[in-house]
């Protein structure tokens, strides 16, 4: 148990340096790098790695083996699923030109947002600089290469925009209709 009612697995690795907000709980293997900032009452699970300086909102779920790195900024009530990647670099090498090992300094984020909401499904890999809209959902496996906007739903590799999700997960009618729960979105998504 850690402080502020902050449950902290005996083997995850959580920097002094990090703030972690009351009622999270980090399970087994986590990382939470330093300078990283994780809302109130979230859920880490086994295997979640967290890069320095990124930043989770409250109520936040990140199931397991999740990779989110620097740069990366979730708002609250993001779901996502489990061995999911959210990137930061658009030119990845390990080397520079010159031959010699990239530094921290060789490095330009270019970190993933995530608005609140917004579920991305297990298996995905999001692209650097890629921007995923209020309560939008991404399907299982999808690589999402260019933005999503609210309420999208997108699939596939490259993923792709197939229709329009309500705050409650189901698929919206062409009205803007939900099926399920009734609830009518006024302004459909452009």
């Amino acid at each position: 148990m850690g402080s502020r009612g902050v449950t902290i697995h005996q083997t995850a690795e959580v920097s002094p340096d990090a703030a972690v907000g009351a009622g999270t709980r980090v399970w087994n293997e986590a990382q939470v790098r330093e300078g990283a900032r994780v809302g109130r009452d979230c859920i880490l699970a086994k295997g979640v790695y967290v890069d320095a300086g990124v930043v989770v909102g409250d109520r936040v779920k990140l199931e397991n083996r999740v990779s989110l790195f620097r740069g990366a900024r979730l708002g609250s009530g993001v779901f996502v699923g489990p061995h999911s990647c959210l990137l930061n670099d658009k030119r990845p090498r390990a080397t520079t030109l010159g031959g010699r090992p990239k530094l921290e300094a060789d490095w330009i984020v270019s970190g993933v947002t995530v608005a609140e909401g917004a579920s991305i499904g297990g298996g995905c890999t999001v692209l650097p600089g890629v921007h995923i809209g209020r309560f939008a959902m991404v399907g299982a496996g999808a690589v999402v290469t260019r933005d999503v906007p609210d309420h999208g739903l997108v699939v596939g590799n490259p993923a792709r925009l197939v229709g329009y999700v309500c705050e409650c997960g189901c698929r919206l009618q062409a009205d803007g209709t939900c099926a399920s729960c009734g609830v009518r979105l006024e302004a459909m998504p452009a």
